[in-house]
Order: structure tokens, then C-alpha cells, then sequence
């Protein structure tokens, strides 16, 4: 019996595909695996190695366009922010009034102290504001006053 070597390619790429993909959690691979499983069939069927290619391509390509963005809002949900990331959209208490031109800024934030600064450098917030962290550049707290968030 002659077993065509596209077969034997084509199911060790798929179970590489799979290997790698119960190794990690992050849906890598499993793409890749799908159209390898599709080009095994065609290379079973003893279609042309170019039409195998172009399959695997193809549902690998469409697999991960249309299956990856749908895989991420139900398997990534456990995602924790860490750090400073999950500093963003909270709540802290100017102790130092925020200037940028004079580089002052001190706000409290989950009882830590963090330098502080403005998106805009006209923009001063006295001590005692409430502000809302928009983002963190570097070791900076990114704030806004909380009346305008």
C-alpha cells in the first residue's frame, strides 16, 4: 500500500497544531489545525497538492478572521488586569495640586501615592479634587477632574 506524503504531512502538521494548542491556553494554534484537517481531506482525496495549499490557507485565514474575535469575548473574560492597568477608570484624591508646567502632582489612589499629571498642560487641579485616571504613562498617573469624566 503507498500512502501519499501529503497525507503524512498534512496530519503531522495538524497533530503539531494541536500539541501546540493543548499546551497553551491562549487559542493559537487552533486556527492552523482546522485548515490542516480540511487539506488532509483533499490529500486523502488525491487532490492537487496546490489545491491543499490554497485550502489550508484559506480556512486557516477564515477561521481566524471570523472565529477569533467571537473565541476572545467568551474565553479571554478571565483576563486580570494587573498593577497599574487596573488603576485605569478608578477614583483618587489630588494630596498635591496637578500642574504640569510646574512638573507637581500627587494623587492617592488605593491608599498608594502616584505622580500625577493632566492630558492638558493648562489644565491645574487643586488639592483635595476628586480625579478619574485615564490612563498611565511610564510612572504617571494620566487624571481628570472627576466633574468632567
Amino acid at each position: 500500500m503507498n500512502i501519499d506524503p501529503y497525507i503524512i504531512i498534512w496530519l503531522a502538521a495538524l497533530v503539531v497544531f494541536v500539541i501546540v494548542e493543548a499546551m497553551t491556553t491562549a487559542l493559537t494554534t487552533i486556527w492552523f489545525a482546522g485548515g490542516c484537517l480540511v487539506a488532509l481531506v483533499l490529500a486523502v482525496m488525491h487532490a492537487p497538492i496546490w489545491a491543499q495549499i490554497v485550502a489550508f490557507l484559506i480556512i486557516s485565514l477564515v477561521l481566524l478572521a471570523f472565529t477569533r474575535p467571537i473565541a476572545n469575548k467568551y474565553f479571554n473574560k478571565s483576563t486580570v488586569k494587573t498593577n497599574a492597568e487596573s488603576l485605569v477608570g478608578l477614583e483618587g484624591v489630588v494630596k498635591e495640586q496637578i500642574d504640569n508646567l510646574a512638573a507637581t502632582g500627587l494623587v492617592t489612589v488605593k491608599g498608594q501615592d502616584w505622580t500625577a499629571r493632566t492630558a492638558e498642560n493648562e489644565e491645574r487641579i487643586e488639592k483635595d479634587a476628586v480625579v478619574v485616571i485615564e490612563k498611565i504613562e511610564g510612572v504617571k498617573l494620566i487624571v481628570k477632574r472627576k466633574s468632567e469624566a
